[in-house]
């Protein structure tokens, strides 16, 4: 059963700056800020929402099919999709575009500054759910993306009756107290982190528990505190799973809700969607970069079982 992944595809530039910004920046000079940073270490990932979604779902042996629109610099990144099987029909190219980019610089204290641009991001809106019908897509995700395409995608997977997780992420600035009342009408589920929860009923008046009775379920992941599944009128409580080790935090979220559209995907009750996603997000966050952890789906299936106790 297809899963419509309607959010970013981007690359990320990490440099690391092998001292402390605080050295460099004079907090009574920041108005007139002028500053170089000498990065020796730097590495370009794959990464943006979709992208990073499609191949966590796809190493769980489902079947993601993103949509997305990119600029012309997209060749390397559509290879890599190519070699992991999946299906990129619905990336579209916006010639005179770049594709999204994030430029990120960290220091040895883990601070960081970001630069991002979102290029044919900006474009979303003209890729349209229905144009993948003929794949039998059953169920989707609306991820971070361009205002009119979220806004968009939302109302088309609505009209086609497709069930749909709502996922606001990064994009919560964007939209008001009534976009987002809008977006929990229209969505089947809803997946946040503690604080974009937190964020979203004070910009919409409602408690969590009212968030919760707007779609079927509502997830809140929680970081080393571990998830909850807000569904049918009880809260679920999903153990985090300990890492093997913390290298990496990028992109834990999305490899989350790869896990979430997995269960979906397959039928699963809640309480065994929110343990792979649990698991998921720990296999990833021992790994640099958003796409480098390895792993198939038996090896996967095995190692649920020896945390949790039980096969899926």
């Amino acid at each position: 059963m297809p899963a419509l992944i309607c959010g970013s595809l981007a690359f990320d530039t990490i440099m690391v700056f092998p001292d402390r910004f605080r050295h460099h920046i004079l907090p009574d000079k920041v108005h007139i800020l002028n500053v170089s940073f000498l990065v020796p270490e730097m590495r370009r990932e794959f990464g943006g929402c979709a992208g990073n979604m499609a191949y966590n779902l796809k190493l769980l042996g489902g079947d993601p099919v993103p949509m997305a629109t990119v600029g012309a610099d997209f060749g390397i990144y559509a290879e890599w999709l190519e070699q992991q099987g999946i299906d990129s029909r619905h990336v579209r190219t916006v010639e005179g575009s770049f594709t999204g980019q994030a430029f990120i610089t960290t220091d040895q204290d883990d601070n960081q500054i970001t630069a991002f641009h979102p290029g044919a991001m900006n474009f979303s809106h003209y890729n349209r759910v229905d144009e993948a019908a003929s794949l039998g897509i059953r169920v989707g995700i609306v991820a971070p993306d361009g205002r009119d395409g979220m806004i968009q995608h939302a109302e088309q997977f609505e009209r086609a009756g497709i069930p749909f997780i709502f996922d606001v992420g990064q994009g919560l600035p964007m939209f008001n107290a009534e976009d987002l009342n809008r977006f929990l009408e229209q969505a089947t589920y809803a997946a946040f982190n503690d604080y974009e929860a937190q964020l979203t009923a004070e910009r919409t008046g409602l408690s969590l528990e009212q968030m919760a009775e707007r779609v079927e379920a509502m997830i809140v992941t929680r970081g080393g505190e571990g998830s909850q599944i807000y569904t049918g009128g009880r809260r679920i409580d999903i153990p985090v799973v300990t890492p093997e080790a913390v290298v990496d935090p990028t992109g834990c979220g999305d490899a989350f809700r790869a896990g979430l559209l997995f269960g979906l995907e397959r039928g699963m009750d809640w309480e065994t969607t929110g343990r792979i996603a649990s698991l998921l997000g720990s296999i990833k966050i021992a790994s640099p970069g958003t796409q480098n952890h390895r792993f198939d789906a038996d090896g996967f299936a095995v190692r649920f079982e020896e945390t949790f106790g039980y096969r899926y």
